[in-house]
């Protein structure tokens, strides 16, 4: 099998990753597919430098996670100027209002989004059910780090969704 079969079957086997980092840090269709198809482009190129002692899973998620906290960076920039309460009632018309379930799993997408860069990308990890040592292989952190980041991140989101409440 050459290199372009062997990428080809690696990216099928795990595309899943590149859909749930890019739906994490993009909400427009449009710019979630240029997420995804940055991501691609930056595996085939460090592909020829992929070090076998690392899960393939461990690596996507590395190299995906740094293209899509820079796309997040350009992006968020280039959006900073637009109306979001526009595109909020564009993309809610004929729309049904979801059950509660899909709303608290609504909310949460929307406050994962909502935090920094890094706690963003452990956060995905560790709802990928992700050991705090992966973790800290893919992100670049020690794992008593990542155990008092996760830690933080879940008190961070019970007091969002607990003000949330009680707004309502």
């Amino acid at each position: 099998m050459n290199q372009e079969e062997q990428f080809l079957e690696m990216l099928e086997n795990h595309k899943g990753i590149l859909y749930k980092i890019a739906n994490a840090y993009c909400r427009d269709a449009e710019a979630r597919r240029d997420l995804v198809q940055e991501m691609t482009y930056h595996l085939w190129k460090s592909f020829g430098n992929y070090n076998d002692t690392y899960k393939h899973s461990t690596w996507i998620y590395r190299i995906a996670l740094n293209v899509a906290i820079s796309f997040y960076r350009k992006d968020h920039v280039r959006k900073e100027h637009t109306d979001i309460l526009t595109d909020s009632i564009l993309n809610l018309k004929g729309t049904e209002v979801p059950a509660e379930s899909d709303q608290h799993l609504l909310l949460l997408q929307q406050f994962i989004s909502e935090l920094r860069e890094m706690d963003k990308a452990v956060m995905l990890l560790y709802l990928e059910e992700k050991s705090h040592k992966e973790i800290a292989e893919i992100v670049g952190l020690s794992e008593s780090n990542v155990g008092t980041k996760i830690s933080r991140i879940k008190t961070i989101l019970a007091q969002k969704f607990s003000t949330f409440k009680n707004q309502f």
